[in-house]
Order: structure tokens, then sequence, then C-alpha cells
């Protein structure tokens, strides 16, 4: 069976911009822009007023009209994004060894030493518009900010990943680097 018309609205809140053209996001706000392409998606995507943008979808499956919902989400974060920024802090955790952890090149690569007492270094890239920090009130800790939200959980998870215990009970080896808060930059 399929639903005749579904719709939901997003509300832009002031010192934002939000442009819609052939389902391309364009965001502007006071931290900077974020662009999103929902080419692949067959919704329609319009600019009601100033300050509301309306995703609709008519004659939708069930799948087709879960999209709505999820392409409302993707603005909402684009616009917290350019508005507060997003910040993810990770912990070290281990045993033994102690994992060092220094950034190179202009705060976006990581290199990771030491983990599980292994002499391979290893460098994790961040993604584009991403900088990772070491914490100066905390001992053990990085800090990743920016303003897309997938560009900084993705890199999150490629440090998580990086430090993977392999061929070991991992429920006895905890040793790794794991999201301990997200939060935003700016305080709301």
């Amino acid at each position: 069976m399929k639903t005749i018309l579904s719709q939901q609205s997003v509300k832009v809140p002031k010192g934002v911009e939000v442009r819609v053209h052939r389902r391309i996001i364009h965001v502007k706000g006071p931290r900077g822009s974020l662009t999103k392409n929902l080419r692949h998606i067959r919704l329609d995507i319009e600019k009601v007023g100033k300050n509301e943008i309306v995703v609709k979808k008519w004659f939708g499956s069930r799948k087709e009209l879960a999209c709505v919902r999820t392409v409302c989400s993707h603005i909402q974060n684009m616009i917290k994004g350019v508005q507060l920024g997003f910040r993810y802090k990770m912990r070290s955790v281990y045993a033994h060894f102690p994992i060092n952890v220094n950034t190179q090149s202009n705060n976006t690569v990581l290199e990771i030493r030491n983990f599980l007492g292994e002499k391979y270094i290893r460098h994790v890239k961040m993604a584009r518009g991403v900088t990772c920090s070491l914490s100066a009130k905390m001992k053990d800790e990085l800090i990743l900010e920016g303003n897309d939200i997938e560009r900084v959980s993705q890199s999150a998870a490629l440090i998580q990943q990086s430090v993977k215990v392999k061929n070991k009970d991992i429920r006895k080896f905890l040793d790794g680097i794991y999201v301990s808060e997200k939060t935003t930059v700016d305080e709301e």
C-alpha cells in the first residue's frame, strides 16, 4: 500500500542560510558552509518562505517514506554543524603498554605508537574539515572537531578501528582508543 503524501519540515534558525537546488543542499552559517548531494533519493525538497524547508514524498512505499525523516535529520545536522560544530572526545585505554598518540601535519594526521607493545606505527588520516588535538586538561584524551558530523564520526571510527586487538581474547585485552563523549564545539 502506498501513502499518498508524506511530508516533514525543518525550521531554519536565524544566522543560517540554506539553499536548495536540484536536491543539492547548501547550508551556510557562522562556522562555515556545508554541501550535501541528495540526488540519489527521489524526494521533493523545497524552501518555503525564508526559514522553512519542506521534504515531501508522493505515493511512496514504506522504505521511500523512511527517507523523508532521514533527509530532514541530515539537514538538521548540517544546520547544527555550521552553527555549533561537533566535538568527539576519545580516550586511550591500556592495561600495561601505554599508547602514545601524536598529531602531525597541521592536526590532520594521527600517529599511534606502542599499541600492545608493538613496534608498528599507525597513521590515521582525518577526513577533510576535521582537526584532531590532544587534550591539555586530561591525560590520554583526543579531541576531534569539525562541522560535518559524518566526517567527525568517520574519523573517530577510523581511529578506533586502527587499534583493534587481533588474535587475542577481546574480553581480556580491552586496550584501544574509544569515544567517550559527543558534544558540540560551541555551547548551546
